[in-house]
């Protein structure tokens, strides 16, 4: 049985990759972090579609400290792949951001992603195929302002992704980074119809991503024919700022 573990599962690109990975035939840790209700609720949906696959929703701190990460990753049954679908932001100046929400920020994109990597590593290198994807941000390689420390983290995610990658590569074990442009999630609920609609104008493909187009590329790289492509970023923007 293939089984991935989906970081961030409750959001709305995690539920899109959710779906999608579901109807490719895998099982599938569905994490939240807080939000046991939703993740509880999507574990059944897709049961109650693919009933030969197990979902199993999971609850875990992004802000939790190095134990609680141990114990976390000491406690899951074997998985072929890994999906950092999480993260956060602060549309704010960096000067008027505390010192609280920037540790936050990157703790939660940066830090925790790459220390339960490293918890996870033992157990992804004896599969025959094995899989981590970051999600990342066109802002990653164009950044934002208003969002000094998240357009960091996501930088930093995409280059850490293509340092490991080169650690692993010989062990059929791929490292990349999906990069979503502007999504229509709750993420961008925070501007009005009249921002989204000239954002929309600014995107050569002239809307906004659909969290299924960004879960599209998360499926391919976790094919087994996809063994060759690792360290990159590969962004999913509609032509967006790249």
């Amino acid at each position: 049985m293939k089984r991935a573990l989906i970081f961030g599962a409750t959001g709305g690109i995690g539920q899109a990759i959710a779906s999608r990975l579901a109807k490719s035939g895998w099982s599938m840790y569905l994490h939240c972090n807080s939000n046991w209700e939703e993740a509880s609720k999507l574990a059944k949906t897709l049961a109650e579609k693919h009933p030969l696959q197990d979902f199993m929703p999971i609850k875990l701190n992004f802000l939790a400290g190095d134990d609680q990460l141990k114990d976390f990753a000491s406690g899951l049954l074997p998985v072929n792949a890994v999906v950092f679908a999480q993260g956060i932001t602060n549309y704010d100046f960096l000067g008027s951001q505390s010192s609280q929400v920037i540790d936050q920020i990157i703790k939660v994109n940066l830090e925790n992603p790459i220390k339960l990597t490293k918890l996870l590593e033992s157990q992804l290198l004896k599969q025959e195929h094995s899989r981590i994807v970051y999600l990342g941000s066109v802002y990653g390689g164009q950044g934002s302002a208003m969002e000094a420390v998240y357009s960091a983290t996501k930088g930093g995610i995409s280059r850490f992704a293509q340092a490991y990658a080169r650690e692993v590569a010989a062990s059929h074990f791929t490292v990349n980074v999906v990069a979503p442009g502007a999504v229509n999630t709750a993420m961008n609920a925070m501007f009005s119809p009249e921002t989204l609609k000239e954002l929309a104008e600014e995107i050569p493909a002239g809307h906004l991503a659909k969290p299924k187009e960004i879960a599209y590329w998360v499926d391919c790289l976790l094919n087994p024919e996809s063994d060759y492509l690792t360290g990159q970023t590969i962004y999913v923007s509609g032509g967006w700022l790249e």
